[in-house]
């Protein structure tokens, strides 16, 4: 019997990323998180391990990684915080589990499992997580482990303003990235069950205020799993991700048009979300481990890896 094949597909954020605002370090920095991120998630499923297991193995590296605006790298809010949302959801059961406007919880992405698996809800929210992070044990870190000079630097900048940026600005790693980045992490797998999974993470955008929460952790916008059709993880300005639902819009153009999960993707990233100017891109797995990338701004950070032994690691347009 064939064995089934299986791949993992991550993202670290999408955006206007261009070579010519890169230095060959910082890439190599990027790369290299990139690579060790896809490494940790796909031992698991080398290992015959879950697709929910992968995704948040390799979320947990990205999210221990000051580069990416997730974990550890969140970029500050309006009070000068950090505020960070993700999700879990499993293709084979529909199961889910998210949080948002979480602070001092080192892996959001544990987090959101935690939620999944043991609380009975899909979705919690604020105060109430961190109470609930506490009771399972999930690790906590206090403020300082989350501050980041170039995260920090940037907000300085517009704090005094009700500009909000939806980038990763690297002051002290050279003037870099002067444009929009959008810093979301995420990945989706599909393991040697047949069975798919998607997660993402985030610390949302630099001085957000109110309790602003993007498409990240919402079900079907951000985040999307179902066995039948795809996984699928995005990164861009929310709010136009959640108006389309794109996620799940992905689902059901699979479903019910029959269309492949290329097909499906690029309908909806480069169509349906440049009609509500919504700038980004996502990552997509279907249970045959048939892996897409698409993205309609100048970049995305973008990795994965198949048991047909193909890799790529990608941060422009090629």
């Amino acid at each position: 019997m064939d064995m089934q094949p299986y791949a993992l597909v991550i993202h670290g954020g999408a955006g206007t990323i261009l070579k010519s605002d890169m230095t060959p370090e910082l890439e190599q920095l990027y790369m290299e998180g990139l690579q060790s991120a896809l490494d940790a998630g796909y031992a698991v499923l080398e290992q015959g391990g879950t697709a929910v297991n992968a995704v948040k193995a390799a979320i947990v590296v990205l999210e221990d990684n000051l580069l990416f605006n997730a974990g550890r790298g969140s970029v500050f809010t309006k009070k000068g915080v950090q505020e960070m949302d993700a999700a879990l959801m499993d293709g084979a059961t529909l199961n889910a589990g998210a949080i948002a406007a979480v602070r001092n919880v080192r892996n959001p992405i544990e987090l959101a499992a935690e939620v999944m698996h043991n609380s009975n809800h899909v979705f919690l929210s604020g105060k109430g997580t961190n109470d609930f992070a506490i009771k399972q044990g999930i690790k906590l870190e206090p403020d300082d482990y989350f501050f980041s000079q170039f995260r920090y630097d940037q907000w300085k900048e517009i704090r005094d303003s009700d500009n909000y940026s939806l980038d990763h600005t690297h002051q002290n790693i050279q003037e870099l990235m002067k444009d929009k980045k959008f810093g979301t992490v995420g990945a989706c797998a599909c393991d040697q069950q047949g069975n798919i999974a998607a997660g993402t993470s985030t610390g949302g955008m630099t001085n957000k205020k109110f309790g602003r929460i993007g498409d990240s952790p919402v079900i079907g916008s951000g985040t999307y799993a179902n066995n039948q059709t795809c996984a699928i993880s995005c990164t861009g300005h929310g709010e136009p991700f959640i108006r389309a639902v794109a996620a799940h819009d992905v689902s059901c153009l699979m479903e019910y048009k029959n269309l492949s999960l290329q097909q499906a993707m690029d309908e909806v990233v480069n169509h349906k979300l440049v009609a509500l100017e919504g700038e980004g891109g996502m990552i997509g797995i279907d249970a045959k481990a048939n892996v897409s990338m698409v993205f309609n701004s100048a970049g995305m950070y973008r990795a994965m890896r198949n048991s047909k032994g193909e890799q790529i690691i990608g941060i422009y347009k090629d």
